[in-house]
This record gives C-alpha cells, structure tokens and sequence, in this order.
C-alpha cells in the first residue's frame, strides 16, 4: 500500500468551507455501503468539503474528465495563471482565444474538446448569471435538485461533473459522486447491481449512506481502489487477507482460481 499523499483538509476547501464532519464507527452500520465507507473512514482522512468557487470548480471538474489528477492539476494551474488575473474567470474563458486555451490545457487530453465544452460553460454562465461569483451563490444557495438540474443541461456536463461541483463548491451533503472507481468498486461487492450504470450506483449509495459520509465515501473510495481495488489486479485477486474488504465483498467478476478479473456486468 502506498502512503496516502493527500493533506489533512481537502483541496476543495477544508472545515471552513461547509462541509459536514462525521463519525465512523462500523460497530454502528445500518447498511453494508455505510460499513464500507465507515471501514475506509478508519483507514484515510476525514475531511470536510466546500468552499471551492463554483465556476473554478466546475472548470477544474472537466479538465478531469477521461484523466489522471497528476495530468489534469497542470492544466488547472496553466489555465488560472493564464485567465485568472483580477478579472472574473468566466468572463476571461468565454473571451479567450481557442487555439490559446487548448494549448493552455493540453496536458490534460482531449484538449481541443475539452476547451470547447469550456468556452460554451463560461459563456452560459456569464449569459445567465453575469459572473462567476453569482454562479457561485447559485451553487452555494439553491436546492441541490434545482443546481443539479442546470449542470447536466450544460454541453460536456456529466453526472458525476455535477455531483462534484455540488460537493466541493456547495459542500452539500447527500451527495455521493460516482467515477470509475466508485462504479467498479461498489458492483464488485455486490452492494450494486453487477449491470447498475454510474447513475444507478449512485442512487443506491446515497440511499444507504449516511448524508454526512458521502463526500468522503466518494474520495476514500477512490482511494482504495488505487490501493487495493485496483480494475485489473485488485489485491484479493492472489491473497483474500490483502484486502481490508474482503470479508463484506461478493468479488463479483474476480475469480482468484483462474486469474480472471472481469467487469461485474459480464457475469450476469
């Protein structure tokens, strides 16, 4: 296992930024998702989330997508040195020359998409709200349902984009972001469906996860599945005592007989 290289306060905004603490006792789950997240709760940071500005946080969201975080942080950086300024944010993407951003970015992938979907948030976001700061209010104020609502009808807005912003800008809780880890993770211990898509696995973790728990179920996931759930070599793949789950998993789609690791959804 490697060392955790993430600091004490998430990098969305820490205990000063409306995010919820919590307690993580597995004596005490009343579902088998709440244990597993109250097992990671022992094992990794416990932060709090919020305080991020919502536009930057929506931005840095898609620069993520279909990367790494070691790939898409440079990107972020680039881009802020480049467009941040004393101006609003918004209004500098929406303004900015596209060859320029996509070279901004371009450590992130998918560069010239990426600066596209970019382009049309700023400006929806300056048509609509003027402002990067407004946005952020709206973020920060409004019904999660409603907030969420008007991401996933911005082009290159996926749900997980959504439930990201909505968790590190707003530090809603009851918000349980589902990526490639969460997605694989939770159907290969058979709390999900083997053929449960992103958004079904997401309804069934913020069902039987305790709202101020799923912030850092999502992240102390992902980590674990760095560690130890990994897609191809996951650790109980050649010694079962190797993983800290491995008691509460149904390793659907993991055959340690033969080697074989598949997708959950091609065992059924």
């Amino acid at each position: 296992m490697t060392e955790d290289p993430e600091p004490a306060e998430n990098i969305s905004g820490g205990t000063a930024g409306g995010g919820q603490t919590a307690s993580f006792d597995p004596d005490e789950s009343a579902t088998r998702a709440e244990l597993v997240v109250d097992r990671l709760g022992e094992r990794y940071w416990q932060k709090a989330y919020g305080g991020r500005d919502g536009f930057e946080c929506l931005v840095r969201t898609i620069l993520s997508q279909n990367t790494s975080d070691k790939a898409s942080q440079p990107a972020h950086d680039a881009l802020i040195d480049r467009y941040g300024g004393d101006g609003d944010l918004a209004v500098s993407l929406a303004d900015a020359e596209r060859s320029e951003l996509a070279e901004t970015i371009s450590s992130a992938g998918l560069y010239n998409q990426k600066s596209k979907v970019i382009q049309q948030v700023a400006a929806r976001v300056v048509e609509e709200y003027g402002s990067s700061e407004a946005f952020d209010g709206f973020v920060r104020e409004e019904l999660p349902a409603e907030v969420r609502d008007v991401l996933l009808d911005m082009h290159g807005v996926g749900p997980k984009t959504a439930d990201c912003v909505l968790l590190f800008a707003g530090g809603r809780g009851g918000v349980f972001p589902v990526d490639t880890h969460v997605h694989r993770i939770y159907r290969r211990m058979g709390i999900a469906p083997p053929v449960a898509d992103h958004e079904e696995v997401r309804e069934v973790l913020e069902g039987e996860v305790p709202a101020e728990k799923c912030g850092f179920g999502h992240t102390a996931t992902i980590q674990f599945g760095r560690e130890f759930c990994t897609a191809r070599k996951p650790a109980c793949l050649e010694d079962p005592d190797a993983c800290p789950m491995a008691d509460v998993c149904d390793q659907v789609g993991v055959y340690p007989d033969t080697g074989e690791v598949v997708d959950p959804s091609d065992t059924e």
